[in-house]
């Protein structure tokens, strides 16, 4: 599947690029990457992933879940306990967003050399309009 034959409008989103946004959004990604490590309650991914509201880890997972990324485990019991573990289907996702993370980690200091040069020549743009 190409970009071009998704429908990029908004409210008739194509279904491939909402899950795409699933998977790769903020807190899609280090939740795919946390449970591709192990099964976790609630409060210890969200501790594991930091600086994440509860309402949007929930969220995150109730999404995720509904994609059939995620199995969430409601076990009977007083407390109750809630364990979330990736699907097959996760698994598959979690191990591309690996492949682009350990990208990232190889490519940073490129970004970083790119980002340098490009605010440089922002700067001297800047600097030659004001002369």
């Amino acid at each position: 599947m190409n970009v071009s034959t998704w429908n990029v409008a908004g409210e008739d989103m194509c279904p491939h690029r909402l899950v795409l946004e699933h998977v790769t959004s903020r807190w899609g990604v280090l939740v795919l990457l946390a449970l591709e490590e192990r099964s976790y309650r609630f409060s210890e991914l969200r501790r594991h992933i930091g600086r994440v509201s509860e309402k949007m880890l929930a969220q995150t997972l109730q999404t995720l879940e509904r994609d059939g990324l995620v199995h969430r485990d409601a076990k009977p019991v007083i407390p109750p306990r809630v364990d979330y573990s990736l699907t097959a289907l996760g698994r598959e996702a979690a191990a591309q967003v690996r492949a682009l993370s350990a990208w990232t980690d190889r490519r940073m200091g490129d970004v970083q050399k790119a980002r340098e040069a490009y605010d440089q020549k922002a700067r001297q743009a800047y600097d030659e309009a004001r002369s």
